[in-house]
């Protein structure tokens, strides 16, 4: 449920947006910032896949040394779909944007999409300036401390925070990063930092170093 990263003296920490197939503009994110994959660590609030051409590429990444993601609610459609038991997990997964599937071989997809989860844990907590920093994909919980007994529908699947406004901080923690729900511009309520900014809509990818998130 739950993977915990100690500091990272030797480089960065970054946090992204839901990536869902952005590959392009994912690349252009890093090079603005110089990442350094050999010093430097990114960590992803989960969607890596849909809705984007690249949803390969970006799928990929999760097997990268220094990325770090946790699973989105788009990965979990894709697993239902390609357990191949039920024609309308198959039929909900392409109206929320799985088509770029049909063009890889089921068999090989399922066990790239197998690997990837094996790697993307429902939570991560990274220390950054002697500081604790949450992330889950979609809402956590209101005390981190319950974070691995916690609802996992509602880690990958809430917005009943940010359907209220709800700036009640996460207890617990010093913040907490997610995705999943759609924002103009990078929103925080309380200590939950909102990131998603609809790359494969608006065009435009949130990354940011951890430390500003503090």
């Amino acid at each position: 449920m739950l993977v915990r990263h100690a500091e990272n003296h030797s480089g960065r920490d970054f946090f992204v947006g839901d990536l869902h197939g952005q590959w392009h503009r994912f690349e252009a994110a890093l090079a603005r910032v110089d990442f350094d994959p050999g010093h430097d660590r990114l960590f992803s609030v989960g969607d890596l896949i849909d809705r984007g051409d690249d949803s390969l590429a970006c799928l990929n990444l999760a097997l990268k040394p220094w990325f770090f993601g946790v699973r989105g609610n788009h990965e979990l459609l894709a697993l239902d779909a390609l357990a191949g038991t039920d024609d309308r997990a198959w039929a909900l997964w392409m109206i929320n944007g799985g088509g770029w599937a049909l063009h890889e071989e089921p068999g090989d997809l399922r066990r790239l999409l197998e690997a990837a989860l094996a790697r993307l844990p429902h939570a991560r907590e990274v220390e950054v300036a002697g500081r604790r920093i949450g992330m889950v994909h979609a809402e956590p919980p209101a005390d981190w401390a319950g974070i691995e007994a916690a609802d996992a529908h509602q880690l990958v699947w809430g917005r009943r925070r940010i359907a209220r406004g709800d700036a009640t901080p996460v207890v617990g923690i010093d913040a907490v990063v997610v995705g999943h729900t759609i924002v103009p511009e990078p929103l925080t309520l309380g200590n939950v930092h909102y990131i998603d900014t609809g790359a494969f809509r608006t065009g435009r990818l949130t990354l940011v170093e951890a430390r500003t998130l503090l």
